[in-house]
């Protein structure tokens, strides 16, 4: 139901206007939180809806989102959950997300 939710409100978006950019995780390998399909929609404000997973790695696609927005311009992205300074605490998932972002 979200991804129907989100698929629709970046209709939206898309014909009112709003400066926003779509992420969807495209591809995983290994443990992550969220798999291939999860969305999330990143206003230029920060706001977001949806989830790909929370934590450090959604951060990152957060921050790669408003650079996408700026520059009106998708990119993919590569978040890398095998390492890092939680990963030892069992505080990272341990395996690797690509993530595609377009703009709105």
């Amino acid at each position: 139901m979200e991804q129907i939710h989100l698929i629709k409100r970046s209709v939206e978006i898309m014909k009112g206007g709003d400066k926003a950019a779509l992420a969807t995780i495209i591809r995983t390998k290994g443990s992550t939180p969220r798999k291939a399909g999860s969305k999330m929609i990143v206003y230029d404000s920060g706001r977001i809806e949806g989830t790909i997973g929370g934590g450090c790695g959604e951060a990152e696609v957060i921050e790669k989102a408003l650079e996408v927005i700026k520059m009106n311009r998708h990119s993919q992205l590569q978040i890398d959950l095998t390492k890092g300074l939680f990963y030892e605490d069992g505080g990272i998932c341990g395996g690797i997300m690509d993530v595609f972002i377009e703009p709105l």
